[in-house]
This record gives structure tokens, sequence and C-alpha cells, in this order.
């Protein structure tokens, strides 16, 4: 089935701002509360956000198979489990029904009334409910900066890196939608010069510029997912910025890794663009370094040319861009992670969230965290308002952008903005 919404001469009877990240060729899905606090699943394009749920009632989606109440839930998790063939059907219609030569709504000022709303009448939710969070370290810069930070700078790889995708299982309960504030994390730390270890706030708040993939329904126990099929399980993207306390992390990774430097709190971008909608930013992944088994081993253009950056903005103070990547300097694509993470039999559901790991580039100015930023707190990075960050700082906000750009077309993911908030301090009685 052709992917029609992707046309790149379509027109929409929509306002479209310039160099919007959502024109009519995106057409991503999330979740939003309306101006009459219900819940709907709905799209966006320009400016203007799209109550699928009213849509579908009103009977736009008339020929295409699904339930009556599909988009009148408060997650996309029964949509993706729908499939690829349902998600291309509805993006199709969509880019037809808002087409600047389709009167059927456009001239029906009844349903507009109902369908449409400008995004200040919105609020943006969490668009899947992640029953399982992957995160995998998959950026060959950002793996070797590290390594080379706290380890021999020679070997700063681990003997296993270029064979497999490595990753972690992570917390799904504190990944939060752009706009909520998180507190800063507590644990134990160890000074370079105590014996023992100390309680108390992490003084090396961090960002992870990444992104993320949601899955549908994929397999069964003990099916793994072959390499070729992967993308067909795969329903989109969104930005991620996987938030780490480094003090602490340094204190407790040894032997099993992340745990309570990372579980505090992620946080997503809510529109989950398609990887329809990126079909035309394809590009090819870093050719292996080493030969990988049959089951790692991908042919094709498996990645996606997206534009990423990385702003901070001080309370009362202009925002300031210190990091600007693309992801397509993944080592591992998405497609050799699904493989990988599926190949012992793991099962794989709809909404589960895949973190790509922190996407640094070659450039000192394209690492995606402040621990390469500053390298470890040694080099300040300066901002416009004439102070410096090492890490991040209470009530300074993080902000991550993310686009694809070709020849005056852009697609575009919004942005995912968290503010860090002081250690949290219960009410008193």
């Amino acid at each position: 089935m052709s992917i029609t919404a992707n046309d790149p001469t379509r027109k929409t009877w929509l306002e479209v701002p310039e160099n919007s990240d959502f024109p009519i060729q995106n057409i991503p899905f999330g979740v939003f509360l309306t101006r009459d606090d219900i819940i709907t699943i709905g799209t966006r394009i320009g400016d203007t956000a799209i109550d699928l749920g009213a849509l579908h009632q009103l009977g736009y989606f008339e020929g295409i198979p699904l339930t009556d109440d599909i988009f009148l839930q408060d997650t996309l998790n029964d949509f993706i489990s729908d499939g690829k063939k349902t998600w291309r059907l509805v993006r199709n219609r969509i880019a037809e029904i808002f087409d600047t030569s389709n009167e059927s709504l456009r001239d029906n000022e009844e349903h507009r009334q109902v369908v449409l709303f400008t995004l200040d009448e919105i609020e943006m939710q969490m668009p899947v409910q992640v029953g399982d969070y992957t995160d995998f370290y998959s950026s060959k810069e950002h793996a070797t900066n590290v390594g080379t930070m706290f380890r021999d700078p020679d070997n700063a790889l681990l003997p296993n890196w270029l064979h497999i995708p490595v990753g972690y299982h992570g917390r799904s309960s504190s990944i939060v939608p752009s706009g909520i504030p998180i507190h800063r994390p507590q644990g134990q730390t160890k000074p370079k010069d105590a014996d023992e270890p100390v309680f108390g706030p992490s003084k090396r708040v961090d960002f992870e510029l990444e992104m993320a993939f949601i899955t549908t329904d994929a397999n069964h126990l003990g099916e793994p997912i072959p390499i070729d099929e992967a993308e067909d399980y795969i329903f989109g993207l969104v930005l991620f910025n996987d938030w780490s306390a480094r003090d602490i992390q340094t204190w407790e990774y040894v032997p099993l890794g992340p745990f309570l430097a990372k579980n505090f709190a992620s946080a997503i971008s809510p529109w989950i663009v398609t990887l329809d909608a990126l079909e035309p930013f394809r590009v090819k992944s870093p050719k292996p370094e080493k030969k990988l088994l049959p089951y790692l081993q991908s042919t094709g253009k498996r990645s996606f040319d997206i534009e990423l950056e990385v702003f901070i903005k001080p309370e009362n103070a202009e925002e300031t861009r210190v990091s600007k990547s693309n992801f397509r300097h993944m080592y591992w694509n998405m497609s050799q992670q699904l493989a990988h993470h599926t190949v012992n039999g793991c099962p794989v559901l709809s909404g589960d969230m895949m973190g790509s790991g922190t996407i640094s580039g070659p450039t000192p100015d394209s690492y995606g965290s402040m621990l390469e930023l500053s390298w470890k707190g040694e080099k300040p990075v300066k901002l416009s308002d004439g102070s410096t960050r090492t890490f991040i700082e209470d009530n300074d906000t993080v902000i991550m952008r993310g686009f694809c750009q070709k020849d005056n077309y852009r697609i575009g993911f919004g942005e995912v903005s968290t503010k860090l908030l002081p250690v949290f301090e219960p009410k008193k009685k």
C-alpha cells in the first residue's frame, strides 16, 4: 500500500506556519485533554490539534476497519496494536480530509467546531501506556567518550560493544511527557577522598539526548523477530531525555549497571512521528567495524537523518543551545536493537519504549550529555546570560528539539521540555 500522505506537493486548507514541524505530510499521533475535559486521541497539522475520536464518530473514517471506540481512549496502545496497515490507512485518510481540495470537512462549520482545537485549548498527555522500557547504549562516539573518561583511553570500548547493541531495562513508571517538572534525585554517592558513601542530593544531574521508538505487539514468548521484519513492529519515534544522576551512577553501577541514577525521571515529546512520515529521510547506518553475527546483519537504509538540538534555559533567562547532533550517528540502528532484544525470545508488546541511548556526534559541540560537554565537569559550558554549567542546576529547563529537512520539506517532533526542581520536600502536617 502506497503512503499517499507523504506527497510533498500536498497542501492543506488549515493554516500551517512557515517551517512548522507539523505540515500535512507529518500527521503524528498523540493524546490530549480537550477544552471540554475530554481525553481523546488526536493528530496535529500546523498549530491545529485534530480530535480523531470526533472525526471517527462523524463518519470520516468510513471504509477503514476500526472499532467504534478506537480513538476514544486515553492511550494509543490499542490503535498501535492494529498494525502497520491500519496506521497507514488512517494517515492516508487524514491527509485526504485536510487536503486543500477536499471540501467535506473544510466547508462544514458544525463539524469543524467539534473536531478542531487551537493548541492553547488542549493539554498533551502521555501518548502510550509504557509497559516496558529498554535503554540502549548505541552511539559509538558517546561510548568512546565515557570509556575514555573512566577507563583506559586506548580501550575505551568494552570488548562486547562492537558485537551487540548493549542495553538495560529501565523504569517505565517515571516516564513523563514534555512540560512535567521533575525533582533533583537523592541517593548514595562516594566522594573521592571518602572511605564510606554519603547520602544526599545528586550534585551531577545530567540530560541525555536520545530518541525512543514505540513498538506494537510483535512476538510470542520464545519467538525472535528477524531483523528484516523489525520495522514492521515499530510504530514511530519520539524525542527522549533520559535524565541521569552521574554521581549516584558512579557509585552504584558496578556490577549490574544503572539503577537509581536512571529511574527517577525520563521525558518524551508528546507527538509520536510514524516511520511512514520519516520515510523520505532514510540514510544508511555507519558501517560495522566488526563482522556481525547473521541475526544482526542489516541491509539498506535503516537510519534517519534527524537533526537534534539541546538547549538549557535558566530561570528568568534566555535559552542557550549547548548541543547539535543527529540521529544518523547511531552505530546500532533500531532494527538491530529490536532483533537483538528479542533473539532470546523476549516478547515485545504494544506501547513498549526503546531508548536509543545518548546520541553524540564526532565533534565536541555535538555531544549529547553534560558529562561530555563539560568533560566530567572540567570544562564549564557558558550560557548566553553569562552563567556557566558543568551539570544541570535547580530551576534550569532542558529543551530538546528534532526535525528532518529536505528541499524545503520539513518533518519535526516538536520538543521535549523539562524543568529540574529542587529536592522534593514533604509537606508539613
